[in-house]
């Protein structure tokens, strides 16, 4: 294996060192991730194909929750296989271009994540705020120039990483403390000013974040006014009832996320091990527990998986 190559800036590979420290337990920590990626492919791949297959849930909701379960698919199979072929086979090398491929699939299908979740609480505003309008609003137009705007900020915000990251030259040597190609586990590795590389990554990670849950938590205020003003305490049950599984959603995708944060800047003595496991669980957790959530909540899913399995045994 040639870690680097004399005519360019950049090594030919990476080498992913896995979980730091806890390198004797690779084969053991392999076990949890397996099973939780499986969990996402059956999982995922389930709610797909009930949602394309039943008209009856071809409406904004479950098109949004198809859009979640596509993103997330992406999501964890972007990382998980090349961190089993580590933890399996220390098959840690990766070509440097791989690595910013993988990098851009990260992180713009992470931000992708959180545009979706922010618009599933749109919909939710919307059904319970103004509900004779729901089916006039959120129209199929709606719902694709949606999706489209998600795909092309995601875009627009991550294009410029894997160009700037070419530019430097990595003379910390070709080794990345980390499981998957992450933007800032590389540019650790660059030599040179990274300056802008750390405040662009800290500025979208707040524009994101911040913004997107700012809008999320605004929507479910004008939702718990509307819920507390019905009359009647089982529409209330009923009306908040449909915003759990979304409730769920949200806060898989983003406790993990502030915990992470919030141990990378309280806790910087942590073992390294520490962050990597956090961060892995960012990516884990929300592609597995999404569809278990959706398809216990969701009365619609939860009778079409049934069935199936019913039609199956008759």
């Amino acid at each position: 294996m040639s870690a680097s190559n004399t005519t360019s800036t950049h090594p030919a590979a990476f080498l992913l060192m896995g979980i730091p420290g806890l390198e004797h337990l690779h084969i053991w920590i392999s076990i949890p991730f397996c099973s939780a990626y499986t969990l996402a492919l059956l999982g995922n791949c389930t709610l797909l194909l009930i949602i394309q297959a039943e008209a009856a849930l071809h409406e904004p909701m479950y098109l949004f929750l198809a859009m979640l379960a596509a993103i997330d698919l992406i999501l964890s199979s972007s990382t998980l296989p090349k961190m089993l072929a580590i933890f399996w086979f220390r098959d840690r090398e990766i070509n440097f271009f791989a690595c910013l491929v993988q990098m851009f699939f990260l992180h713009s299908f992470s931000i992708m994540e959180s545009a979706v979740l922010l618009a599933m609480a749109f919909d939710r505003y919307v059904a319970i705020c103004k509900p004779l309008h729901y089916t006039t609003i959120l129209t199929g137009s709606l719902i694709t120039k949606i999706g489209m705007a998600s795909v092309a900020r995601a875009v627009t915000l991550m294009t410029p990483l894997p160009f700037l990251l070419r530019g430097f030259h990595y003379c910390r040597g070709p080794v990345i403390a980390h499981c998957y190609c992450e933007h800032m586990a590389v540019v650790r590795l660059a030599c040179g000013d990274t300056r802008f590389n750390n405040i662009y990554g800290i500025a979208v990670a707040m524009l994101i974040g911040v913004l997107d849950l700012f809008f999320i938590i605004l929507s479910y205020i004008f939702i718990l006014q509307t819920v507390l003003q019905l009359s009647s305490q089982e529409a209330r049950y009923k009306a908040f009832g449909t915003c759990v599984s979304h409730i769920g959603a949200i806060l898989a995708f983003y406790t993990p996320a502030v915990i992470s944060s919030f141990m990378h800047r309280m806790a910087r003595h942590a073992a390294p091990h520490v962050h990597i496991l956090l961060a892995n669980l960012y990516l884990l957790f929300p592609p597995m527990i999404n569809p278990i959530i959706y398809g216990v909540k969701t009365k619609q899913i939860r009778e079409r998986v049934l069935g199936v399995f019913l039609r199956k045994d008759v």
